[in-house]
C-alpha cells in the first residue's frame, strides 16, 4: 500500500523570512511517500515570491529524494512556473508519457495488457 503523502499548506503572502523554515519543513515530510503535496491555494497573486520559493521546495524535496506535487494552483501561477521553465507536477494530474491510473494502453495482438 502506498503512503499517503503529507501536505504542507502555504498561505500567502510569501514572506522571505519563511522560506528556509518551509524547505526545511519539506525536507523533514519527504520520508516514505516520497512526495510532498503542497497546497498552494491560499498563497495569493502568483509572482516571483512564489516562484522562488517552489523552486526552492522542488529543489529541496529532490535533494531529499522526493518531490512536491501542487494542489489548487492557480492557472496564472501555472504559466508562470511554466515560463520560467519549473517543472512542477500537479496533483491529480498524469505525467506526461504516463497513462492514467486504471487506463490500458493498447497492445499489439498476442502481448499483454499493461
Amino acid at each position: 500500500m502506498t503512503p499517503i503523502p503529507p501536505v504542507l499548506v502555504l498561505a500567502g503572502p510569501v514572506a522571505r523570512d519563511r522560506v528556509a523554515g518551509l524547505v526545511d519543513e519539506v525536507r523533514g515530510l519527504v520520508g516514505a511517500a516520497g512526495v510532498v503535496v503542497c497546497d498552494v491555494g491560499g498563497v495569493g497573486p502568483p509572482g516571483l515570491a512564489v516562484v522562488d520559493l517552489l523552486a526552492r521546495l522542488q529543489l529541496a524535496a529532490r535533494r531529499a529524494g522526493g518531490r512536491i506535487l501542487l494542489r489548487g494552483p492557480d492557472p496564472a501561477l501555472r504559466a508562470l512556473l511554466d515560463l520560467v521553465g519549473i517543472p512542477v507536477e500537479v496533483e491529480g494530474e498524469v505525467e506526461e508519457g504516463e497513462p492514467a491510473l486504471g487506463v490500458e494502453v493498447e497492445v499489439e495482438p498476442g502481448e499483454a495488457a499493461v
